[in-house]
């Protein structure tokens, strides 16, 4: 009491004033508190419960959340960035301004939601909600969202020069993987729009299992090839499209090699993103003063949480919406290519069911209407983004030319007409995957069977919006 009574006593009220007189409590003029590591504890391998709970600040918020509270008489520092300003400004004259006060209790307040977020989001994760009115229960979506972030970078714009950015990562979570927490080798800072499409580069390339090598344009892949040489996989995800590769963002699933930085040397990229570059790699690739290269390591699946955590947040797929947020689990499951079902006559053969696994990989990663043209493990054409799924062929088709004779086609939902089936099979489509499940299934199998077509039903969508 003899403590929060001279946090909390207004100095413009004498009769708390004299209150503090009457039972000897000097008033307190400043709180500095740094609280528990609770965020760093809980991150360490192996950490218990136990561990957890030890390091829950009690005493440090309550504090915090006092001289907040009064703060035109008391400052409050919760950051220890802060102590050489706050320091100078005490020491002079004029003292803090109540400006100043005043932002240091919203940082105050905002440093103790942050950290009862973590807290919390802890204490939940993996944890059925089994109070009577529960919203939801443990299989479906958490009743109540806390994410707390904060800012890792500022960005000189968004999308657009007209928009303000910046870069926000889970507060006090672990290093993570991911984008957001790569580390940067050379070349300037990344605007928005590089890191939105460097993040859909480095998506597509850690969905392949093998040596990958993707080309991100507007957050689609225009190209996408994989091979043990990565030299050789880039050469062909380039060829996919070469002249929608100029002034994109390459990702690579495998450390890059000079051999593969050297094949990239004669095309202006605006990224490449990678988990590592070979020693011999990184001097070729830093010959251009403008390209940006950066190296991220794998983001922590959530798998099936039950709540958002301040560590797993990035494993969520939050959407804004006006008024509000859409929340989802990630596009993430495992294929198993064994419950695919062959609907045609034909069965593929065993060079198109690889085709066509790659293929479905591709398609998942490409804006819905999606449709996508893969030959040799190789994406040489794509449509994305179309009203209807049949112009989506028609692009991929355009973009293949002639080498749209032999391909596999993935589509990421199925086929409403038996029109899209024509139209691939004029193209010159041997095989398609797709998920199956319009009412027009069978006429779509007439189509295929009619033009010897081999196709397999996934019973998996991968709308992409």
């Amino acid at each position: 009491p003899a403590i929060h009574g001279g946090i909390l006593a207004r100095r413009d009220t004498p009769s708390q004033m004299a209150e503090l007189t009457q039972r000897a409590i000097a008033p307190i003029d400043a709180v500095i508190v740094n609280l528990y590591p609770f965020a760093a504890a809980i991150a360490r391998p192996g950490a218990t419960l136990d561990d957890a709970l030890d390091n829950i600040d009690i005493g440090g918020p309550t504090l915090l959340r006092a001289a907040a509270k009064n703060f035109p008489a008391v400052a409050v520092i919760a950051d220890p960035a802060d102590y050489g300003w706050v320091a100078d400004a005490l020491a002079a004259p004029a003292g803090l301004t109540l400006p100043q006060r005043r932002q240091l209790a919203a940082k105050a307040f905002r440093h103790v939601a942050d950290y009862d977020a973590i807290v919390a989001d802890y204490l939940a994760h993996d944890t059925p909600d089994e109070t009577p009115d529960a919203a939801a229960s443990p299989a479906e979506m958490p009743p109540r969202v806390t994410i707390s972030l904060t800012r890792a970078a500022g960005l000189r714009y968004g999308e657009n020069p007209h928009q303000r950015a910046a870069l926000y990562v889970p507060a006090g979570g672990s290093s993570g993987g991911g984008v957001a927490r790569a580390r940067q080798h050379h070349g300037p800072p990344p605007s928005f729009n590089n890191l939105m499409d460097a993040d859909a580069a480095w998506r597509v390339v850690s969905d392949c299992p093998d040596p990958a090598v993707g080309i991100i344009k507007h957050g689609n892949p225009c190209g996408l090839a994989s091979r043990r040489d990565l030299a050789e996989a880039y050469r062909l995800a380039h060829a996919g499209d070469p002249v929608s590769a100029f002034g994109g963002i390459v990702g690579f699933n495998r450390p890059v090699t000079a051999a593969a930085a050297e094949a990239m040397a004669p095309v202006f990229y605006e990224v490449i993103i990678a988990p590592a570059y070979d020693a011999d790699a990184l001097p070729i690739l830093q010959r251009k003063r403008s390209l940006r290269i950066l190296e991220a390591a794998p983001a922590a699946a959530p798998e099936t949480a039950t709540a958002v955590s301040a560590t797993d947040a990035p494993g969520y797929d939050l959407r804004p919406l006006t008024g509000g947020i859409l929340l989802q689990t990630p596009d993430n499951i495992t294929e198993n290519p064994q419950s695919w079902t062959t609907a045609t006559a034909r069965a593929p053969t065993a060079a198109e069911l690889d085709d066509l696994a790659f293929a479905w990989t591709a398609v998942k990663h490409l804006k819905s209407n999606a449709i996508a043209f893969v030959k040799n493990r190789a994406l040489v054409g794509m449509g994305a983004g179309q009203p209807n799924r049949v112009v989506s062929v028609h692009l991929s088709q355009r973009a293949a030319g002639a080498k749209a004779a032999g391909c596999v086609l993935a589509s990421d939902a199925f086929f409403p007409f038996p029109d899209n089936i024509e139209l691939a099979a004029a193209a010159g489509i041997t095989a398609i995957i797709q998920p199956g499940g319009s009412i027009r299934d069978d006429q779509v199998i007439a189509a295929a069977n009619a033009a010897n077509i081999a196709m397999l039903f996934t019973g998996v969508r991968h709308f992409r919006h």
